[in-house]
Order: structure tokens, then C-alpha cells, then sequence
């Protein structure tokens, strides 16, 4: 259900709606009579109220729903932010190259309208990426991985940032267990602090009677 709130996406509700109207099939009905007579079964809150808005009918097609639908929930000033948040990407200090190519891919599913095309995406990523991963690339292509094609610029990126994760998963996994080890190092060494003081505290209480034992004799 779509709610028009301002973090839902309303490409991937459309995405998602065609999907499952796909699977309705009625002899005789074309798909997007379908979809138009449906659409405001996939609408909650102020999102279906904006639909019932549109009184007598106005609204006789598909390819109209989906326009104005885009149109109140995807605005030109919301491409315009998107536009920019992709073009000014920059990798993180303590990110690696799979989680920045994570985060960039997220920037252009967020704004599918964002009109760049795949090799100016790819310029942008690379030119947003820390000088150590740039030369990283560079060296790995013997020369400037941009002016490699886009299908293997992109492949050598991807199998790059598929080692790179698992080399943080790896890492992560150790110091999950140097930490374990380290706390069970530090358990054992309050356990023995706590033993020294209870042998310490027995021993001065035997000490401090003493005085009164040597008199007795």
C-alpha cells in the first residue's frame, strides 16, 4: 500500500503494482483496464484521497493515472535533489569500495529520472572514488580504467568490490573472535584479582590477630 509519504518510492510501487496486475487475467480485458480499475486498491491515507479527488471520472487511462500519480509524488524538484546527491558522490574515509558502489547504486534507484546515461554514471563514480582505489583501478587495467569500455570498466568495479567485501567479511569475522578472546582474557583476569583480594583479606585477619595470640602465651 502507498501512503504518499515522503520516504516511499512511488517508481517502486508502480513496479511492484504491474507486477502483481500481471497476474490478473481476464478474457477480454485489456491489462491496463485492469490496471486503472485496480489502482486505488494499491492506495492508503492521504495517497487514496488524492485519487478520490479526481471526481467524474477524469482520469480515463492508465498512462494518465500514471502521469499525474508521478507527477504529485515524484515532482521535478525531487529529481533535481536526486540529480545532484549522484553527482556530487564521494567515497566515505572508512568505506570500502563495495559499500560505496552500494550507496552510489542506491543514489540512481532513488531518482530513476536522474537522466544520466551509463557511462557518465560511471565517470562520476570513479571521479567520486578515494585516490588510493582510483590508482587501485588504474593499475589494475595497466593504464586509465576510464578508458576502458563500459562493460569492462564495470566488470573489473564489480569483481573489485566483490573481493573487497569479502575481505571485510573476513576481517570482521576475526576481530569478532579477538574480541571474544579478549574478553574471556579479561573474565579470567578479574577472577584472579578477586581470588589475590580474598587470600589477602584472610591473610590480614589472621595477621592482625596475632598480637592477642602471643600475649596469650
Amino acid at each position: 500500500m502507498f501512503n504518499g509519504l515522503p520516504n516511499e518510492d512511488p517508481y517502486a510501487h508502480l513496479a511492484t503494482y504491474i507486477e502483481i496486475c500481471n497476474t490478473v487475467k481476464i478474457v477480454g480485458v485489456p491489462k491496463d483496464v485492469v490496471r486503472l480499475s485496480l489502482f486505488l486498491f494499491s492506495l492508503a491515507g492521504e495517497a487514496k484521497r488524492w485519487l478520490h479527488s479526481f471526481k467524474g471520472n477524469n482520469l480515463k487511462t492508465w498512462e494518465e493515472v500514471v502521469e499525474k500519480f508521478l507527477k504529485k509524488y515524484f515532482p521535478e524538484s525531487k529529481t533535481a535533489e536526486g540529480k545532484a546527491t549522484i553527482s556530487s558522490f564521494h567515497q566515505f574515509l572508512d568505506e570500502s569500495l563495495s559499500e560505496a558502489l552500494k550507496r552510489f547504486c542506491s543514489f540512481l534507484q532513488k531518482t530513476p529520472t536522474h537522466g544520466f546515461p551509463e557511462p557518465i554514471q560511471l565517470n562520476i563514480f570513479i571521479d567520486g572514488l578515494r585516490l588510493q582505489f582510483k590508482q587501485l583501478l588504474d593499475a589494475s587495467v595497466g593504464g586509465k580504467i576510464k578508458l576502458k569500455t563500459l562493460e569492462e570498466a564495470m566488470e573489473l568495479i564489480e569483481n573489485m568490490a566483490a573481493s573487497d567485501h569479502a575481505i571485510l567479511r573476513d576481517k570482521t569475522h576475526v576481530t569478532t573472535k579477538r574480541s571474544m578472546l579478549e574478553l574471556s582474557s579479561q573474565d579470567a583476569l578479574l577472577a584472579q584479582n578477586k581470588l589475590l583480594a580474598k587470600m589477602l583479606e584472610s591473610l590480614t585477619q589472621t595477621l592482625s590477630k596475632l598480637p592477642t595470640q602471643l600475649q596469650a602465651a
